[in-house]
């Protein structure tokens, strides 16, 4: 059974996870949810729509939903961030920042739970659900990783906006 290119993944998850994090400790509540103009995105968004987006790459999309997916991953949540979803600004229409973080944590350390498990050999089947960038399960996984920095990205130029440092 090889797991190179799963502990490969797992490997980038942690590091990219480690920035991302170095960019939330110093904002504030109102922050979270400040958008530098209508229909456009926020910090808490941002962090919601990643922890919705790692369930469905490496859970969803590979082993399929299970009904004891609610206790990490409401369908509220997912509906409120997952792919398609579209930010609000107000406050009290979104889940507490510490309600997002909770599941973002959680769902992260019960994915790199579930990846490490996985056999490399069998997750080289095609998707029931293919994505223009990915076409197998293992794939799904790789793109992980790569999805999280892009929206690093989003959240230092949301924190410049803000006036804030772009580093850490």
């Amino acid at each position: 059974m090889s797991h190179h290119r799963i502990n490969r993944m797992i490997e980038q998850s942690e590091m990219v996870r480690r920035v991302l994090k170095g960019y939330l400790t110093d904002l504030t509540p109102d922050q979270w949810f400040w958008t530098p103009g209508e229909g456009l995105t926020h910090v808490a968004w941002q962090i919601g729509h990643l922890a919705a987006s790692e369930y469905a790459l490496l859970m969803k999309r590979v082993r399929g939903a299970e009904k004891a997916d609610q206790d990490f991953m409401p369908d509220a949540f997912f509906a409120q961030y997952g792919r398609g979803s579209t930010p609000d600004p107000d406050p009290s229409a979104n889940w507490p920042v510490d309600d997002i973080l909770l599941v973002f944590d959680d769902v992260h350390d019960r994915c790199m739970a579930a990846a490490a498990d996985y056999d490399e050999a069998e997750l080289v089947e095609p998707l029931e659900q293919p994505h223009p960038v990915f076409k197998t399960k293992l794939a799904a996984i790789e793109y992980q990783p790569i999805h999280e920095a892009m929206h690093i990205g989003q959240v230092v130029l949301l924190r410049r906006l803000m006036g804030k440092a772009a580093s850490w």
